[in-house]
């Protein structure tokens, strides 16, 4: 199969950022890069737009990442509480998820994506979680999350109702 090589305009999974030029089979080219303008064919005009589209992307990519330490600076400040209801002995009713934590965070003026929340699991035990939050390729935030119960727990009165 022919090679072919483009300049991408935007950036693609697994083949390169915004302003690279790649080498690419034509068929990928020809039937999805180049229609979807995602990229232009490499030539002699291109080559200087590359230079133009290089200096955007460090701009874009300076301003990412201000804004990504201004918002890591923001986190490192905030601890959340997430009230959940609760049944007899503080057993959770559902858990917390990503979606209920970015809406909490909201709140707060504080906007992420779901997929900069590092949530493996939904949590399910009331108490104090630490997760991780990556807001860009090298910032790694921790955000300290309290789950607690909206009913009182009275486990003393529990504890008295069984001894009788």
């Amino acid at each position: 199969m022919a090679n072919q090589e483009v300049l991408l305009l935007q950036p693609v999974a697994n083949l390169g950022a915004e302003g690279e030029a790649v080498s690419v089979k034509s068929g990928f080219a020809r039937n999805y890069l180049l229609p979807r303008r995602l990229a232009v064919p490499m030539n002699q005009s291109n080559r200087r737009y590359l230079d133009a589209l290089n200096q955007r992307r460090a701009e874009r990519e300076r301003d990412e990442l201000a804004g990504a330490e201004r918002l890591a600076a923001q986190l490192k400040k905030t601890s959340i509480a997430i009230a959940v209801k609760t049944g007899e002995g503080g057993k959770m009713f559902g858990s917390v998820t990503a979606a209920n934590i970015i809406e909490r965070l909201a709140e707060d003026g504080i906007e992420i994506q779901k997929k900069q929340l590092l949530l493996a699991a939904p949590i399910k035990e009331l108490g104090k979680h630490t997760l991780e939050v990556k807001l860009n390729f090298d910032i790694n935030v921790s955000l300290n999350i309290e789950v607690v119960s909206e009913n009182p727990i009275d486990t003393e009165e529990e504890d008295q109702t069984s001894e009788q």
